[in-house]
């Protein structure tokens, strides 16, 4: 690993890839500045469009973000059925 972010997997298949960031060095570098908010606004809500502008059958739920101030980023993609 060694990136800029960590990660433990919790499903991957066919229709579906969840995982969690544990731990976000972009968050970090935020906080340090004292912006979390900015970073939530330009690191963060990028993840949502990229995910739509990929493919329109992919689907992304987030719940709670690290520079919102969660324990871990929960990403949750999944195909959509019936679409296409």
């Amino acid at each position: 690993r060694g990136g800029a972010l960590d990660y433990r997997v919790i499903e991957q298949s066919r229709d579906a890839f969840a995982f969690d960031v544990t731990g976000c060095r972009y968050a970090e570098f935020y906080k340090e500045l004292g912006k979390p908010e900015a970073g939530f606004l330009l690191v963060c809500t990028a993840d949502l469009a990229t995910a739509e502008g990929f493919d329109q059958n992919i689907e992304l739920t987030r719940t709670q973000t690290i520079m919102q101030g969660a324990s871990h980023c929960d990403f949750r993609y999944r195909r959509l059925r019936g679409m296409g």
